[in-house]
């Protein structure tokens, strides 16, 4: 098996089949960190398919220090993320996404999985910015503590500690939500 490492030298010499690889590795870990941010599956799939354009435009100034290719990557779909929302604050847009969640033809079930990541999404707004990057990368991004440790640059405790209190005030958010 090839190297990471290797394998980014070939994309930088625009190597399709490399390009290829590094887009197929991370396109889903990518995409649900971005779903799990803006809470809209059809701007998340545009705002992923525009973060590989630019890993592709920039990947020649990439430099190999020892970290997971993702970790670049999460940082351009950070600041992807992070130009949405200023876009969308300076002019309110009507969301057109009748599209279904995974559920198939169960209608029931089809609401169910909208309307848990519809209040996930919400709950998550609640969250201080530090909570909602760890919560995205380990659950939407499907990292372990130490590639977010990585990626966040902090201690493996730190993140373990983020994200047991991030948890933790999910489940208030939630529960008080329910309640009410």
């Amino acid at each position: 098996m090839q190297s990471e490492e290797s394998l980014i030298q070939r994309a930088q010499e625009r190597d399709p089949v490399a390009l290829t690889q590094l887009y197929e590795a991370n396109f889903d870990r990518i995409y649900r960190y971005i779903a799990m941010k803006i809470g809209d599956r059809m701007e998340a799939e545009d705002l992923t398919q525009q973060v590989f354009l630019n890993a592709v435009q920039s990947i020649g100034s990439y430099k190999w220090k020892g970290m997971p290719f993702s970790s670049w990557l999460y940082r351009i779909a950070h600041n992807q993320i992070v130009d949405y929302f200023r876009r969308k604050a300076k002019r309110p847009t009507v969301t057109l996404d009748d599209t279904d969640p995974p559920g198939g033809d169960d209608p029931q079930r089809t609401t169910e999985v909208k309307l848990t990541m519809e209040e996930l999404a919400l709950a998550t707004q609640k969250l201080t910015e530090s909570q909602r990057e760890v919560i995205s990368l380990r659950f939407g991004g499907q990292l372990s503590i130490a590639e977010v440790a990585r990626t966040m640059g902090k201690s493996e405790g730190a993140i373990k500690a983020l994200q047991h209190s991030a948890v933790a005030a999910l489940r208030r958010v939630m529960a008080t939500d329910t309640t009410q």
